[in-house]
């Protein structure tokens, strides 16, 4: 059914007999008196009217009882092998329900591609129905795709299955074309959308139509953009409350809920020239464009990432921010989700890429959280995708362009600080100790022909990369530890401490630097910084250094904390 609500009636033709769909409406009236005609007419043994309920953010429908007459259910002994003992759709109703037009969708993937339709499109349409029909190998392919598993997986007779699914595609197509050929579906070309769908007010079958005036009206319309401005302009006609709007909405918002989840429509609404990555960023701004502005306003870095939207999409987004389709917002959340933890990469072939659109990506989200996704399922969603982040093949990708091995412990640094996760941080934090320990680390540092200082202010910048990405763990410490104590042999092959402490200098500037040392400012944190630290402190003991103190102020406030320091050692 089209509806959010709709009412479904079972029978069960004798008393030992399953419950089979009749059919489903969204009158509540003539479902109960179509039960009531069933049993007095003896059509069948037992009836059941059943009112179902579609959830927006679950995509899933509760159900409850409104009506039970005839015989009571018979009581069976539980078998050992429990499943459905039939096939899973038995009419042509049961087509049009949530689950079986995602299944439709599934097996007729590529032949909806090349009609540029959906599901439900197909389900209304005449012309489609027909030319479905028509081509004879894609039904029965798609019914072997059907019947094949089913019948593995219940252990009913395959060629049984395919026969009963055979007869329900010819008698749903016989409903679709006799509906066509008796002028069931106004065209909106003709009749404004607004007005066919109050002349369809009252009619327990005005979802169908109203489905198949809606579906006629995007025949010829060729491309997912020209298709979302039509509906969109359908939406346009529609009042501003009251079931007439109801009738237009509805039918519109299942059409985008299939045009949207098929990933072949996103190039074309966005741009075909982006990649994943990029869609991805493109749809969330298409969803929360007000939150989306503000972040990229504050961080220009991030308009070059996230595409702008503008056309059809433009327009849909200002509905959804508005709280129209509340099916598409969670058809959207859903595909984002979908995306984040699949094992496809957003950025193929640029791994660097693929850092920077996850980090823009999770801006976003996180801005937007409450309205597309919750701040819990971002998390867990960026939980899952850092676990991709940090195995062998990417962390390769990821490095192997570096021209040495500073940049690639500074790009592994970078990694760290960008993924989430406690599993994934020890894995990042295990990878970059690797490099930081390697002989070749060292190696290239302490053979680099740039002055020590230079060697030291490097290795600073990488330990506060580290200290900074949220590292915890041995791995962690290592690192850190490692970095120190290469700072100090490099220091101590070239006597700088001694060179500064007896260099030609006034006593201030002499101070100045030591002191930059001593608190890591220009020299990695651990024996290097413990022994300039001690140089420091014997400067401001010595009588010079009091002197010195007493005309200079500021210096004397920078150095308290090592004054503080040396106090309590002693």
């Amino acid at each position: 059914m089209a509806g959010p609500v709709h009412y479904e009636i079972y029978i069960r033709k004798t008393a030992n007999a399953d419950w089979t769909l009749l059919m489903a409406n969204e009158d509540r009236r003539f479902s109960i008196t179509t039960a009531e005609e069933v049993i007095r007419d003896r059509i069948a043994a037992a009836v059941k009217v059943t009112k179902e309920t579609l959830n927006p953010a679950t995509m899933e429908f509760s159900t409850v009882n409104v009506l039970r007459l005839g015989t009571p259910d018979p009581v069976r002994k539980k078998s050992k092998i429990e499943g459905p003992t039939g096939p899973a759709c038995r009419t042509p109703a049961e087509l049009y329900t949530l689950h079986a037009r995602e299944s439709l969708g599934q097996v007729l993937e590529d032949w909806l591609r090349r009609q540029g339709a959906t599901a439900f499109e197909l389900l209304h349409s005449p012309l489609l129905a027909e030319r479905l029909d028509a081509s004879g190998a894609e039904v029965q392919h798609a019914i072997q795709k059907v019947a094949v598993p089913e019948s593995q997986a219940t252990g009913q007779d395959v060629h049984a299955l395919i026969r009963i699914y055979q007869k329900l595609a010819d008698d749903t197509v016989e409903r679709i074309a006799r509906a066509g050929r008796k002028g069931e579906f106004d065209d909106p070309a003709r009749i404004p959308i607004e007005q066919i769908a109050e002349k369809l007010q009252g009619h327990p079958d005005r979802a169908f139509r109203m489905g198949g005036a809606v579906a006629r009206g995007l025949e010829g319309k060729v491309g997912a953009r020209a298709r979302l401005a039509t509906l969109l302009e359908m939406c346009d006609r529609a009042p501003a409350a009251g079931p007439v709007r109801a009738m237009i909405m509805v039918p519109v918002e299942q059409i985008l809920c299939e045009m949207l989840a098929a990933r072949y429509n996103l190039p074309e609404l966005f741009g075909p020239s982006l990649d994943q990555g990029a869609t991805l960023a493109a749809v969330v701004r298409m969803v929360a464009p007000v939150e989306v502005a503000t972040i990229v306003a504050q961080d220009p870095k991030l308009a070059v990432m996230v595409p702008p939207v503008d056309g059809p999409a433009a327009r849909l987004g200002e509905r959804l921010a508005a709280g129209d389709f509340p099916m598409v917002a969670a058809a959207l959340a859903k595909m984002v989700l979908r995306e984040l933890t699949s094992q496809r990469r957003l950025h193929s072939g640029d791994a660097e890429g693929e850092i920077n659109i996850l980090r823009a990506l999770a801006m976003s989200l996180t801005a937007a959280a409450g309205r597309l996704l919750t701040l819990e399922e971002v998390q867990n969603a960026f939980i899952e995708r850092s676990r991709l982040l940090v195995n062998a093949d990417f962390v390769a990708a990821y490095v192997k362009d570096c021209p040495n091995v500073l940049a690639e412990a500074e790009r592994l640094a970078r990694l760290s600080d960008n993924v989430t996760g406690g599993s994934s941080k020890r894995a990042a934090a295990r990878w970059l100790e690797a490099c930081i320990s390697s002989l070749r680390f060292e190696t290239e540092i302490r053979g680099q022909v740039s002055p020590p200082t230079h060697k030291l202010a490097s290795l600073r910048r990488l330990q506060q990369a580290i200290e900074g990405a949220g590292l915890t763990g041995k791995d962690a410490e290592n690192a850190v530890i490692t970095l120190g104590n290469l700072g100090a042999r490099i220091a101590d092959e070239a006597r700088l401490l001694p060179q500064i402490v007896n260099a030609p200098k006034p006593l201030a500037q002499r101070l100045s630097v030591l002191l930059k040392i001593a608190t890591g400012e220009a020299a990695p944190f651990g024996k290097l910084t413990d022994q300039a630290r001690a140089e420091v402190i014997k400067v401001i003991r010595s009588t010079e250094g009091r002197e010195l103190l007493k005309t200079s102020p500021e210096l004397l406030r920078s150095l308290a904390p090592l004054m503080k320091s040396a106090e309590a050692a002693a």
